[in-house]
């Protein structure tokens, strides 16, 4: 099988809700094209942030958070990485990475341990790429990735 990717949260939520301001047609398709294939992981992480956002009424999803959740995940192939120790310890060590958010230092260290390609926007993740720590790309680039 083909590598699978995990898709940071903006990015998620961008294709989920068909934001073609944020993600464009291109990379729609293209992800839309891996989940038909299970390619697509989602950080249980990504879960927790969508609630805060909705519980602080940063977001509007239409209906109740896990009404939303449940209807995504029914019309989708995603597959949710919960949090194990690992990862959690991993994301406190990761080399030369500055990055303070700790959701995003966990995204990281998600990648690196389940041996994945992080699709964010987020710079720092991105220029955490370019060193070579961690596989990652933006979502303007998915369509390089191999098919």
């Amino acid at each position: 099988m083909s590598q699978s990717l995990l898709i940071d949260t903006h990015i998620w939520l961008w294709y989920a809700q068909g934001n073609h301001q944020r993600l464009t047609t291109a990379a729609a398709k293209r992800l839309e094209s891996l989940d038909e294939q299970g390619r697509l992981r989602l950080s249980i992480l990504s879960i927790w942030e969508l609630g805060m956002l909705d519980a602080k009424s940063r977001i509007h999803l239409g209906q109740p958070c896990k009404d939303w959740l449940s209807t995504f995940f029914e019309r989708t192939h995603f597959q949710v990485i919960g949090l194990d120790i690992d990862v959690a310890l991993q994301a406190n060590q990761l080399p030369d990475f500055a990055h303070a958010d700790p959701v995003d230092r966990i995204l990281v260290a998600t990648t690196r341990h389940h041996d994945l390609t992080l699709i964010s926007e987020d710079r720092k993740i991105l220029d955490y790429a370019r060193q070579g720590y961690v596989r990652a790309c933006s979502s303007s680039d998915i369509a390089l990735l191999s098919r």
